[in-house]
């Protein structure tokens, strides 16, 4: 055990594995408050501008977050930004009235920015021009110091002692005007992600781990953005029912459709039409527009126009010509799945039952999820198709092509590199 890992054992109150002892009765956690009150939402170019000075004018890491509307508009855009930082207070600004806030990205190029869970704002910050150079991820940060609850209220509530008012994280945040408790909820989101910043880092580099974090905050900062989906028609929820092309020809006119009626009304396409029903309507073929209202999904509440557009998508789907359908499955680049290994390629399934028996026990060990220690996916393509040379070399540059950071394969080549050769 390494002088990290001696120290990390230590009981601590406020980290993970930590607590009162059972014969203390625990204190009430008192309810986090804005230290400023709840500031005007920023609407206007003239407004914008304000804050862009103040924050310009501001000191150390910005605290960043962003509200979407997932469930109730089409795409996942901005409606709400939240930031705070020292010496600017807190802002809250409406991307609907200020659609661009590259500026905002300028004046705070080279500062720290702070996100929980930032991987699920950055795509949405980047649409309306903000892009951090550095960050700091609070969520991944609690994950590798061994939280076994990260969201930012148990986080802030375990490191902190504060408890964050619950109940508006999956409200329509395209709502206007904003109501005023949700606008509390949303400023209090960074009231104390600068505290809880700084706190984890204290704890990461307790543990021994801040240079692993900071490893994966790079990573994060610098990943270019997602390619768009191939066939993501292919992803509607009850697929896996669907084995005939015919019917997934269905699915891909049902799912095109929808999509195009969701986008040009600005609404979830669950709410334009329900992946049930489009399943429903792949496996049954209806051949006209009354045998597919008795279908589920397409009850008499719709509309007849709505029922004929449907249908006439149906019908395109019935009308293809074989070489037209789509294929069954889409062609998988890297390994097949695991529970085929052992018929297919036997000696494979025995290296990769090897690998993760011992990446979990150092995960365990390290006190983290193994899915940051390295991710199953890395894991699965090396055992498939491992090095033709089964050095500690071959195998770290396996991984670095893989994407794996500096710290992860540091830990894990050696244990993979045992696994691959002792099953050779």
């Amino acid at each position: 055990m390494t002088d990290a890992q001696e120290t990390a054992a230590e009981p601590d109150l406020r980290t993970p594995g930590g607590g009162p002892p059972d014969d203390v009765e625990p204190a009430p956690i008192p309810l986090l408050e804005p230290r400023e009150g709840i500031p005007p939402v920023v609407s206007t170019p003239e407004a914008l501008a304000s804050v862009l000075a103040a924050f310009a004018a501001g000191s150390g890491p910005v605290a960043v977050d962003a509200e979407r509307a997932s469930g109730y508009r089409y795409g996942q855009r901005a409606y709400l930004v939240q930031l705070r930082r020292e010496g600017a207070g807190t802002a809250l600004i409406d991307p609907v009235g200020c659609p661009d806030l590259s500026g905002l990205g300028e004046v705070l190029a080279g500062t720290e920015w702070i996100l929980h869970a930032a991987t699920q704002d950055l795509p949405c910050l980047r649409e309306i021009g903000m892009v951090p150079s550095a960050l700091f991820d609070t969520e991944l940060a609690g994950r590798l110091a061994g939280f076994p609850r990260v969201g930012l209220g148990a986080m802030v509530e375990s490191v902190l002692g504060y408890a964050l008012e619950k109940g508006h994280s999956a409200v329509d945040w395209s709502t206007r005007p904003l109501p005023e408790p949700w606008l509390r909820y949303a400023a209090l989101d960074v009231e104390l992600l600068v505290d809880l910043r700084d706190a984890l880092e204290k704890e990461l580099d307790r543990q021994g781990k801040l240079e692993w974090a900071r490893q994966e905050f790079d990573a994060i900062a610098s990943a270019p953005p997602a390619p768009p989906r191939k066939d993501p028609w292919r992803r509607t929820s009850g697929m896996h029912k669907v084995r005939r092309r015919r019917q997934m020809a269905v699915v891909r006119e049902l799912w095109t459709a929808r999509d195009g009626v969701a986008q040009r009304r600005d609404v979830s396409p669950g709410k334009v039409l329900g992946d049930a029903a489009i399943v429903e309507a792949a496996l049954a073929l209806p051949v006209n527009v009354h045998a597919l209202t008795a279908l589920p999904g397409f009850g008499h509440r719709m509309g007849r126009r709505q029922l004929e557009q449907w249908q006439a998508a149906v019908d395109r789907a019935r009308a293809l010509p074989d070489a037209e359908l789509p294929q069954p499955g889409q062609p998988v680049a890297g390994p097949p799945p695991p529970r085929s290994w052992a018929d297919k390629d036997p000696a494979a399934a025995a290296r990769l039952s090897a690998a993760r028996a011992s990446v979990s026990e150092l995960a365990e060990r390290l006190n983290l999820p193994q899915e940051n220690l390295i991710t199953p996916d890395t894991v699965r393509r090396v055992c498939w198709e491992p090095p033709k040379e089964g050095t500690s070399e071959a195998v770290a540059a396996a991984l670095a092509a893989l994407g794996a950071r500096a710290w992860q394969i540091e830990q894990v080549t050696p244990l993979l590199t045992r696994a691959l050769t002792a099953t050779a």
